[in-house]
This record gives C-alpha cells, sequence and structure tokens, in this order.
C-alpha cells in the first residue's frame, strides 16, 4: 500500500510542476525567479524518497517543454532536468540518512538545494559549451543563486512547514523513505 500512496504523490507532485509555472508566471518581476517547479519535486523527495524524487525531477522539465513549450528544452529544460533529479534524489537521501529532527528537515532542504545547484552549474557548463557559447562563473553566479533568491526563500519558508504539517497528520512519516529503502533491499 505504500508504494501505491508514493506512487500517487509522486504523480501529484509532477503534475504541480506542470500547473505552478502558471500561477507563479503572473506575479510580475519576480514570477520566474519564484522556481515554482522546484517545490513540487523538494516535497516529493521528502515525502517519496530519493528514487520518486529522482523520476519527478527528471522528467518535470522535459514533459512541460513537451506539453507547453517551456522551458526551451536546449540548455535551459535539460540542465533544469538535472537540476530537479538532484533535488528531488538529494532531499529524500539526505532526509532518510539523517536522524528525524526537524532541524534536520532543514539540513536536507539546504543540502538538497546546494547540491542540485551544483549539478545544474556542471551540466550547464557542459551544455554551453557544446553549443559554442560561455559559461563563466558570473552566469553560475546568477542563475544558481543571485536570480533565484526568491525562490530560495520561497523553499526554505514552505518546505519544512508542509512536510511536518503532513507527517502531523499522519499522512507520511519521518521515516517514509528510509522504510521504504529497507523494503527495496529485502525483496532483492
Amino acid at each position: 500500500m505504500k508504494n501505491v500512496t508514493r506512487l500517487v504523490t509522486a504523480g501529484v507532485c509532477l503534475a504541480l510542476c506542470l500547473i505552478l509555472p502558471f500561477l507563479t508566471g503572473q506575479i510580475p518581476a519576480v514570477g520566474n525567479m519564484m522556481l515554482p517547479m522546484h517545490l513540487p519535486v523538494l516535497l516529493c523527495g521528502f515525502l517519496c524518497g530519493p528514487i520518486y524524487g529522482l523520476g519527478v525531477g527528471f522528467l518535470a522539465p522535459l514533459l512541460r517543454n513537451l506539453l507547453f513549450g517551456m522551458p526551451p528544452l536546449m540548455p535551459t529544460g535539460a540542465a533544469m532536468a538535472f537540476e530537479l533529479a538532484a533535488y528531488g534524489a538529494f532531499s529524500g537521501l539526505f532526509y532518510g540518512l539523517l536522524p528525524k529532527k526537524s532541524i534536520h528537515l532543514y539540513t536536507s532542504l539546504i543540502g538538497a538545494m546546494l547540491g542540485g545547484r551544483i549539478v545544474w552549474g556542471i551540466v550547464s557548463f557542459v551544455l554551453y559549451r557544446l553549443l559554442g557559447n560561455p559559461f563563466t562563473v558570473q552566469i553560475f553566479l546568477a542563475g544558481a543563486f543571485f536570480n533565484a533568491v526568491p525562490g530560495i526563500l520561497c523553499q526554505l519558508i514552505l518546505i519544512p512547514p508542509v512536510v511536518l504539517a503532513l507527517q502531523k497528520a499522519g499522512l507520511f512519516s519521518a521515516s517514509s523513505a528510509a522504510v521504504a529503502k529497507k523494503r527495496e533491499r529485502r525483496a532483492v
């Protein structure tokens, strides 16, 4: 039953990745800087574990490009696919490995955010080079941090209370990712 719950939750997170950019795009000046696809991917990692988080993160920008033409596939969408996959995988992995205390929810979130940005930088560097464009440290810092401040703040403010509220409501346990991982090992 847990696998069905995780699959449905991952599907809802993927759907949110497709819908949220339409909502935040209506906010003048900061709409794209809100990083709306990042929120459901991070939630997916925390709630469903690293495998589901990775899958939803990788598929979200590619599916959104296929359905709506945004983000442009090269280099933005391709780099985002790896970045969001890293977000989902790292949030689930770190949260599954760390002790189940509220502070480690923040530790896992910050670790996932940094890991995802590093992956985005590496993939962007490769893709930009393949396309014959420069990818400088300034472009990395602007894209990963300076232009992303509204989204970073949203992630830090929204994700922990949502995860804690869902756990308090009994919809997800703090160790659901770790328990799922142990079950998968036993099945093999």
